[in-house]
């Protein structure tokens, strides 16, 4: 039956506030407030290119988690030797981070050939990247550059640089770590991608749908949630296996969001049938979500109270949210299988006035062709 003749209108709206109002809420730490630990080194949890939190960590914490040669000259203000480190004669294009905390410091557009032995830039990269302090050992006086996220020893700044600014950070090159652009270009491009599963009846159905949803990157029919490894359609279509038909969607959360891959998930199937939709009847066709992170599990299981506490379903809702284990993909020809069939009895009689209802539902969320 039609997710739409089982819901009228207004309570199609009501379904829709409650999508919007509680997806990304979750449990304990917020979001926003959790540490970021985008690009983050293995063994130091503090490490991270996006997270500006100022850091307030022990010496003894730095010493567990940094190299030695890092730890001894971001800690305690040694100096590598003039001429050894990697950056001093070194001019490729990207981005120069802390090596301890991962904070962007310098662009590689502001470094310049110097005859000091250490690699020199003119200029930070903003304004809080590079904090300073007053430094007047060995008899000197000199104005010491220190990481303005974790406070860690870069170098000293001087000012006998270049045109515009006149200065010079003259920095050891083991406080940088040196990221090209290129490579910041694909991390970036990775970290927008986030992959979940979902079953939610045929796989064919959810297929057809989420193919046309703008951001969505791909979409595989496949097998999650059982004990066999590597089952066949015809082994899943028994029920002894245990896996549910799915869907693997993978999508851009700067096109798309966790928010609406589960609006639609509860807008074109029926999550308060029990092991079946509509004519399809078995475990195989259960709803079920499968989440791969706490953030996945957390808005889904959210979403649900907030359905359910509203009554936006007058029977209970039975959607499974279960940890993902493994995906198996389908034989070749169950992907696309609308694209490839539409003049099949099923494709026309079953899917097709699926499509069509999510097309006039989510209109403005199409893909262009």
């Amino acid at each position: 039956m039609s997710q739409m003749n089982k819901i009228n209108i207004a309570l199609f709206f009501a379904f829709c506030m409650v999508i919007f109002n509680s997806c990304g809420q979750t449990t304990g730490k917020s979001k926003s407030s959790a540490m970021d630990t985008t690009n983050a080194k293995p063994g130091n949890p503090y490490y991270s290119h996006t997270d500006t939190t100022k850091l307030n960590v022990s010496d003894a914490e730095w010493k567990k988690v940094l190299p030695n040669d890092v730890y001894q000259v971001m800690r305690h203000k040694e100096t590598e030797e003039a001429f050894t480190g990697k950056y001093w004669d070194f001019f490729g294009k990207g981005t120069y981070y802390c090596a301890a905390c991962g904070n962007p410091l310098f662009r590689a557009d502001a470094k310049f050939a110097s005859s000091c032995g250490w690699p020199s830039f003119f200029e930070q990269i903003s304004k809080n990247s590079v904090v300073y302090k007053a430094d007047n050992s060995y008899g000197m006086e000199r104005t010491e550059a220190l990481c303005g996220r974790c406070g860690g020893h870069l170098g000293h700044l001087f000012d006998d640089g270049p045109a515009p600014t006149g200065k010079r950070y003259c920095m050891n090159s083991i406080a940088l770590d040196f990221i090209p652009d290129n490579k910041i270009k694909e991390t970036t491009m990775e970290n927008n991608i986030d992959t979940i599963t979902l079953g939610g009846g045929c796989f064919w159905c959810m297929d057809a749908i989420y193919e046309k949803l703008k951001g969505v990157v791909k979409v595989e029919s496949g097998f999650s949630g059982g004990t066999v490894k590597n089952p066949s359609y015809e082994e899943v279509c028994t029920g002894k296996t245990g896996h549910a038909e799915v869907i693997q969607v993978t999508f851009d959360k700067t096109i798309t969001s966790l928010d609406e891959i589960f609006k639609v998930f509860f807008t074109v199937h029926d999550p308060t049938e029990l092991n079946r939709q509509g004519d399809d009847i078995g475990t195989q066709y259960r709803s079920v979500i499968f989440y791969r992170n706490d953030e996945q599990k957390a808005d889904a299981e959210s979403l649900i109270k907030d359905l359910s506490d509203k009554k936006i379903y007058t029977e209970p809702i039975v959607t499974q949210v279960e940890k993902f284990t493994a995906f198996y993909k389908a034989e070749n020809y169950h992907q696309d299988y609308y694209e490839n069939n539409k003049n099949k009895p099923y494709c026309k009689l079953v899917i097709q006035p699926k499509v069509e209802e999510f097309e006039t539902i989510f209109k403005d969320r199409l893909k262009t062709k």
